[in-house]
């Protein structure tokens, strides 16, 4: 079952005043910015959790896929919200949701408790899911349905600078301040070592919940447009008529997201203690938190980057060549070793930039009036990232580094689905707005 995507009617006027969507716009890359920001957090509170636990690769993956699951579980009555009470109104639960998640994290921080742990993160999870339910499809749909992977590329750019941030935070916050993240690897903690650095994560999580607050504040009080008529939901007789299963972009769209997900949640979330190991790059945790950002910002420079290119040069033809990229890339990560491997690791960060935006837009193309059913279907694919405890049972059952060839599978269907699987049939004449 798809996710609905609540819409009002807009008005003429409404619809012919650009500065007014530019300033909706400006405002909704800021949510784009926090909740790459939070989700990124977790590349460092991993290998944090990891050592105040001692957990193995299974289950500090396990932390990521909680998180990811909250996509697929709060997406439908996430959705329902934002029918029922509004688009903007749904915003500002969904930040205050996210809020109360990261005050979560305090107690949990306060037990310790990898129990509360994991439920705080799914409740932040959850507010992020009610932001992304509305706000891709409330991009993709403004402007003309050519330019929507670059418009969509471009506020996924603030995403980007947001999930380039967070490593430096997290490193300098978290990991910079607990016995773990400074020590050499294979170091082993004490209990009381342990049990110190879990209070670590206290002071980070009450800064993002204070802006997390704010955000809130700011949103109720801005005058959003509403959502146009390429959103809205065609009444249930007239339904019969049309099917999003004729859609090949969409049908083949869904496992793209969700595989591409599989991917990027693995670089990500392996990133430090890859790079950590003696035969790759040598680094304690801190110090290779703070290469994370490179990777992040490789993803940032991407989607500028692509967003321009993308005026030009088909949105196919540029997926194609990223996944080809980044397919190349990760076979060097996994049969090359020392800083080679590690710069590798790191390049593909710049590779995936455009893809899910880019997998996003292609998927609703042509789906006109059918357009929120089938944004609601891409979203939930977000779930693909909980798959990664997939790439922790490999990292510890071939190798951490052998793991990685799941990665290089992922940029294969990528590939794919830029070459055919992205080809619309059955397309509707799109209404846009602005």
């Amino acid at each position: 079952m798809a996710a609905p995507i609540a819409s009002t009617s807009i008005s003429p006027a409404a619809a012919y005043e650009p500065g007014r969507y530019r300033s909706a716009l400006t405002l909704l890359a800021s949510l784009f910015f926090m909740w790459g920001f939070i989700t990124v957090i977790n590349n460092t509170l991993l290998p944090h959790l990891r050592s105040v636990f001692d957990l193995n690769y299974t289950q500090t993956t396990l932390i990521e896929s909680v998180w990811f699951i909250a996509y697929f579980v709060a997406s439908i009555p996430a959705a329902k919200l934002i029918e029922r009470i509004g688009y903007q109104k749904s915003l500002v639960v969904g930040l205050l949701v996210m809020a109360a998640g990261s005050l979560g994290m305090v107690a949990a921080a306060s037990l310790p408790s990898y129990g509360v742990t994991l439920a705080m993160l799914f409740v932040i999870a959850s507010g992020i899911t009610t932001l992304q339910v509305a706000a891709n499809p409330y991009v993709a749909v403004i402007g003309s349905p050519e330019t929507a992977s670059s418009r969509l590329n471009l506020v996924q750019a603030m995403n980007s600078a947001g999930t380039m941030l967070a490593p430096l935070f997290g490193a300098y916050l978290i990991l910079g301040r607990s016995k773990g993240g400074t020590a050499e690897a294979g170091t082993v903690l004490t209990q009381a070592e342990r049990l110190a650095d879990a209070q670590s994560v206290i002071l980070p999580y009450v800064l993002v919940a204070a802006v997390l607050v704010v955000l809130a504040v700011v949103i109720a009080r801005f005058p959003l447009p509403a959502m146009g008529a390429a959103t809205q939901r065609l009444a249930k007789e007239e339904r019969r008529n049309h099917s999003l299963w004729k859609h090949r972009n969409l049908v083949f769209g869904v496992p793209a997201i969700f595989i591409y997900l599989i991917a990027e949640i693995g670089v990500a979330n392996l990133f430090v203690n890859f790079v950590s190991q003696p035969d790759i790059a040598n680094l304690t945790a801190e110090r290779a938190g703070r290469y994370l950002t490179l990777l992040w910002g490789g993803m940032m420079v991407g989607r500028f980057v692509g967003s321009a290119v993308m005026q030009r040069v088909s949105a196919e033809k540029v997926l194609a060549f990223c996944s080809i990229g980044a397919f190349v890339v990760m076979l060097v990560t996994v049969f090359a070793s020392g800083p080679t491997a590690m710069w590798a690791l790191i390049l593909v960060g710049l590779f995936h930039s455009i893809m899910f935006p880019t997998i996003f837009t292609l998927g609703i193309r042509g789906l006109g009036p059918l357009t929120e059913e089938g944004s609601g279907l891409l979203i939930m694919a977000i779930a693909g990232g909980a798959l990664v405890v997939v790439q922790g049972w490999l990292a510890d059952t071939v190798g951490l580094q052998t793991s990685f060839l799941l990665t290089a599978a992922c940029e294969l269907y990528v590939l794919f689905y830029a070459v055919w699987g992205a080809k619309p049939t059955g397309a509707v004449t799109e209404p846009h707005v602005g």
